[in-house]
């Protein structure tokens, strides 16, 4: 998206609080008109009261006073309403696009995530927002100030005196040139700054993710010094982006003493012609300050500008990701599942250009079916798997529930009626209520006890110190993988869906949870149909039909019995694990 295109985004943040907007506009305004008024009332008294009587002067003094505290309210609650009003303003624009990219994120697929960080992904959202939102609501202000102040100060000053004016102003455009090429490169310095605080992020949370696994191999070294060199990383462009913000500033503050040591010298040479009143060049001086407070505003401006606009970009670049599965048109809900599966002639490659995982995989799986799928890593299992409820979409050929192409179904309603089991269970900080209930949110207590008890959970979990109210911690760290397990069993329970997938569900498990957790899985199984991906091939002895895949397909297919007697690759398997 062009500079241009990008800006016309950003003000549409703005829609929904315009008359908030408007008013900070105003109060801004009379920030700025109030700023310009008091030099005038300083010319006025040095200029028109100096030389009268004192009792006019004190008489003149009372109306001076009445007006300079009422210039003062005035410009006490246009401040209040510019940083209050103007701020929650600027946290509501926030808000909204932090929900609208959040919400975004929930619409991407795996393959968008697959080659995204999650640190990455975080800043993008808060610390990037944070600076949108402080430009979205300062950025108008300080414009509508600095425009006015500067305008206001040019106007009163030509009309005091040409001359001085042409002093005060004859260094603006170069100035102006100054900014224009030092802004550029501040720009790109600071959009740098975003991808390396956005690459120490990720590294952050890739470490924290992993410290149990850093402290079982003692790397806490290799750690330190693989944050380094990222943190240094980072250093250096920030030592680049304050090099020109550096020169951006110290070149400025000079621009804006040279106009003073410009008005200073010309009001001496005046005053010595005799063309210029000593009121007149206080009074310019006093313009001077409230000329130049302004362009130092906006010297200000130019790095909270290039940290908000550069954020906004990278905002805009998530949201300029179109979700690669997402619901057709007129797609429809799926209802009345029997949970008939057939897959039809089947190809997927995760990317162009790359292998293909499946290459032209046939199967038909009937309603409550139990199948079993078995097979070396990479041979395509959990991608297989994967394409039902369209994780991935296939690239060749079909996948179809009840006769329907899964592409044509709504995903809402197609994933509602698909269970799935994974070996890496994941569970959300909170309580065991809370994770089990995930299932069916609106679920009641008697209904995710009853699905607890039908995972073989609800004893264990009574035995916790606070029954299904404990907090189990960050990705249920403060319980075993057994009942981490059975608690993701108890969750498809309480979903209740008429397919199943179980992904390695017991790998990773031992014998004794092993063992309650099969059970668990079998009974869940019931009348469902059922896919398993198995690693522990005694797991599976019971399948009503085993499918052999290898990197050309399906190689084999049977039941147990059947698969041993052909003698082929599942027998090998099987002896393999069972005969060493």
């Amino acid at each position: 998206m062009k500079k241009s295109g990008t800006m016309k985004k950003m003000l549409t943040y703005y829609k929904p609080y315009m008359r908030v907007f408007w008013t900070d506009m105003f109060f801004a305004t009379l920030s700025a008109a109030v700023a310009l008024i008091i030099p005038l009332v300083v010319r006025y008294v040095t200029y028109n009261l100096v030389y009268r009587e004192p009792a006019e002067i004190l008489h003149q003094a009372a109306y001076i006073a009445i007006g300079l505290f009422a210039l003062v309210a005035v410009d006490c609650y246009s401040k209040f309403y510019i940083c209050n009003y103007g701020h929650v303003m600027g946290a509501k624009i926030e808000y909204d696009m932090r929900a609208e990219i959040f919400a975004h994120y929930q619409k991407l697929s795996f393959s968008f995530y697959d080659d995204q960080k999650v640190g990455q992904l975080m800043s993008r959202i808060t610390t990037d927002l944070f600076d949108i939102s402080e430009l979205m609501h300062h950025g108008p202000e300080n414009i509508i100030l600095s425009v006015i102040k500067i305008a206001g100060a040019l106007i009163i000053l030509v009309n005091i005196n040409p001359m001085l004016a042409v002093a005060a102003f004859a260094i603006l455009p170069f100035m102006l040139i100054y900014a224009f090429v030092l802004n550029k490169k501040m720009r790109l310095a600071f959009k740098q700054n975003r991808v390396k605080i956005a690459d120490i992020n990720a590294q952050i949370e890739d470490n924290l993710s992993g410290i149990r696994v850093v402290k079982s191999f003692a790397n806490e070294e290799i750690e330190n010094r693989k944050f380094k060199q990222g943190n240094d990383g980072f250093l250096a462009a920030k030592k680049n982006s304050y090099f020109y913000m550096g020169s951006y500033q110290a070149g400025l503050g000079a621009f804006t003493t040279l106009i003073q040591v410009s008005v200073i010298l010309t009001g001496t040479v005046l005053i010595a012609k005799g063309s210029v009143d000593v009121s007149d060049l206080v009074t310019f001086m006093l313009y001077i300050s409230v000329f130049t407070d302004p362009v130092r505003t906006l010297i200000d401006f130019t790095e909270q500008f290039q940290n908000g606009y550069t954020g906004f970009e990278r905002f805009q670049e998530i949201l300029a990701v179109h979700p690669d599965i997402e619901d057709k048109k007129d797609a429809v809900e799926l209802k009345d599942v029997k949970g008939d599966i057939t897959f039809e002639n089947v190809s997927f490659q995760y990317e162009e250009n790359t292998e293909k995982v499946l290459n032209h995989i046939s199967l038909n799986v009937p309603a409550g079916a139990y199948m079993a799928l078995v097979g070396s890593s990479g041979a395509g299992k959990s991608t297989l798997c994967s394409l039902i409820p369209r994780f991935y979409d296939v690239t060749g050929g079909a996948v179809k529930i009840d006769g329907k192409d899964v592409r044509d179904l709504t995903l809402k309603s197609l994933r509602d009626h698909i269970g799935i089991v994974q070996q890496d269970v994941y569970l959300f900080v909170g309580t065991v209520f809370d994770n089990i209930r995930y299932g069916k949110p609106d679920a009641t207590r008697e209904e995710v006890i009853e699905a607890a008890k039908n995972a073989n959970a609800h004893e264990f979990i009574m035995s916790l110190p606070n029954g299904y109210e404990t907090d189990i911690g960050q990705r249920g760290i403060k319980l075993s993988g057994g009942q981490k397990q059975r608690l993701s069993i108890a969750r498809v329970f309480l979903k209740n869906p008429p397919i199943l997938i179980f992904d390695e569900a017991t790998s990773a498990l031992d014998n004794e949870s092993e063992k309650v957790v099969q059970d668990s899985l079998e009974k869940l199984a019931k009348n469902r149909t059922t896919f398993v991906i198995a690693h522990r091939l005694s797991t599976i002895k019971n399948a009503e039909k085993i499918i052999v895949l290898s990197e050309d397909g399906i190689e084999e297919s049977g039941t147990h019995e059947e698969l041993m007697d052909r003698k082929g690759t599942y027998e090998k398997l099987y002896n393999m694990q069972f005969h060493k």
